[in-house]
């Protein structure tokens, strides 16, 4: 899959406010994670952007925990009024499937959730500490063979856009690694940052300061391309993985009863949003340049990367 980038009108929009301005209430983008990961990312410089086009505030709030499943219930379930909306990852439509794997009745499902637009989208990345003695995936999947089950990988829980990302390239290169779960990416960066764990599935944006300062060393690439931001690591594919792609990426969801002229709002706030020159610089800055899509072509790509990424969760099955 390649994901072109997108370009924005910035003509001048007039807005009728959702219905939560109305009342005085703020929008709510509700982040499944805490700080510091591709999610908190992406919501921030949106949020603000929205706040100055829509004059009334639009606030992050952080409600981590399994992986993600307990911020995209929150929305699922909320009020559809415009009041509050999602800044999913790709783990969103994986969730209930894993859930259904151990038998359990999934804490939400997709179809309560509408898109509003797709922000940013990145080919994940295999990091390392810098001191670690891996310079290659070819030694780094040689290492885990030599010592089944000892290096210890970090992500933002079982079944978590992170956990998948590495479990893919696991079943493929026939490798088993020591799977330690946070509650999201921020606190994983944190234990690689600190040599707690030793290898880190993550979004370019989270680590590309990290490794030009020299504390972390990226081994290998997820998409079917090269990521721009570091164009001299080789994807898995290239390697010799030809099934082993995965993109973290970023959009926005809306309970699925939201109506529909509270829905396009949304969609032209967040249209406007993303040409605001400060959301660009700090997308940029942060290594995860904007992807946009408008809600239809974002539910076209969310039901093809759902589908693989369901397939690829099914071929690995249970995994603690």
């Amino acid at each position: 899959m390649t994901i072109a980038r997108r370009g924005f009108l910035a003509a001048p929009v007039v807005f009728a406010l959702p219905a939560s301005a109305q009342d005085g209430r703020p929008i709510t983008i509700v982040v499944p994670f805490p700080p510091g990961g591709q999610a908190d990312l992406a919501a921030r410089p949106v949020a603000a952007a929205m706040e100055k086009i829509l004059r009334q505030p639009v606030v992050v709030q952080n409600r981590g925990g399994a992986a993600g499943a307990l911020g995209n219930a929150f929305v699922a379930r909320a009020a559809p009024d415009g009041a509050t909306v999602l800044m999913a990852l790709s783990s969103l439509a994986v969730i209930p499937v894993a859930e259904r794997l151990f038998d359990r009745t999934p804490t939400y499902t997709v179809d309560q959730l509408a898109p509003i637009a797709l922000v940013n989208a990145d080919p994940t990345m295999l990091v390392v500490p810098a001191n670690a003695p891996w310079h290659s995936i070819a030694e780094f999947r040689d290492a885990a063979r030599a010592a089944p089950g000892t290096i210890p990988y970090g992500s933002s829980g079982a079944y978590g856009t992170l956990h998948v990302a590495m479990e893919m390239f696991c079943t493929a290169a026939d490798i088993r690694l020591l799977h330690v779960p946070f509650q999201g990416a921020g606190p994983a960066l944190t234990a690689l940052l600190s040599n707690n764990i030793q290898a880190l599935a993550t979004a370019p944006g989270t680590v590309t300061q990290h490794v030009r300062d020299g504390r972390m060393r990226v081994l290998g690439c997820w998409g079917r391309e090269r990521a721009p931001a570091f164009p001299e690591v080789p994807t898995f594919i290239e390697s010799g993985y030809p099934d082993v792609e995965f993109y973290i990426w970023a959009g926005m969801f809306a309970p699925v009863a939201t109506p529909a002229p509270v829905m396009q709002r949304l969609r032209d706030a967040v249209r406007a949003a993303m040409a605001d020159p400060d959301l660009v610089r700090a997308f940029n800055a942060a290594g995860a340049p904007p992807r946009y899509m408008d809600a239809p072509e974002f539910a076209r790509f969310f039901a093809e990367d759902s589908a693989r990424l369901v397939a690829a969760v099914q071929r690995i099955g249970k995994v603690e």
